[in-house]
């Protein structure tokens, strides 16, 4: 019995070490190589760098508080936007504090001078918590509040807007959307 069992165990220990090694080492940096190497830019985060500082991700949504701005959705990641805590709120439709969160919201875009039906995503938060889109009609929703505060006419904001618009991949995979630091960026290049 005893030789049976070390005998079966010298394999099993080897095996182990084996696929440790090729599934914890080898096959992450060659992956991780591959991935630096083909798409460097994505691999790193996808950062947006303006005069050698790193200002954003694309792919990481960031709040964006002044009324100058154009203000991404709520998000449910920690204390907003926080990466290490990427998560959804895990709230249901009937849950009281995600109706409390919604309620607060909507009356700040109201006070914001937002009017008629409101775009869900000024209000919701999306699953990640980190989402960097918008849809086009949660920005211009907002475009005569920017207009206003920054002293250019909204018909100049709006179509800024309409330029920022990313269609669909393949013209039908998601939706239309606006990446938000994208057109806060083109937002203060408007002289």
């Amino acid at each position: 019995m005893g030789k049976d069992f070390t005998s079966a165990l010298r394999p099993a220990i080897v095996m182990t070490i084996l696929f440790a090694a090729l599934l914890g080492l080898a096959y992450p940096l060659a992956i991780t190589g591959i991935g630096q190497a083909i798409f460097p830019v994505q691999a790193n985060g996808s950062l947006v760098v303006e005069n050698g500082k790193v200002v954003g991700s694309t792919v990481v949504g960031q709040a964006f508080t002044s009324d100058r701005y154009f203000q991404t959705r709520p998000s449910a990641a920690g204390q907003g936007y926080d990466g290490l805590a990427s998560s959804g709120s895990n709230l249901g439709p009937t849950s009281q504090a995600l109706i409390d969160r919604v309620k607060g919201d909507v009356e700040k875009r109201r006070a914001e001078g937002v009017s008629g039906a409101l775009p869900a995503d000024l209000v919701t938060a999306s699953g990640s918590g980190l989402d960097p889109d918008l849809s086009p009609q949660a920005a211009l929703a907002q475009v005569e509040r920017v207009a206003r505060v920054r002293g250019l006419p909204a018909a100049r904001v709006r179509a800024l807007v309409a330029a920022q618009v990313e269609q669909p991949l393949l013209g039908v995979l998601g939706e239309p959307r606006i990446n938000i630091l994208s057109l806060n960026r083109a937002l203060d290049r408007l002289r």
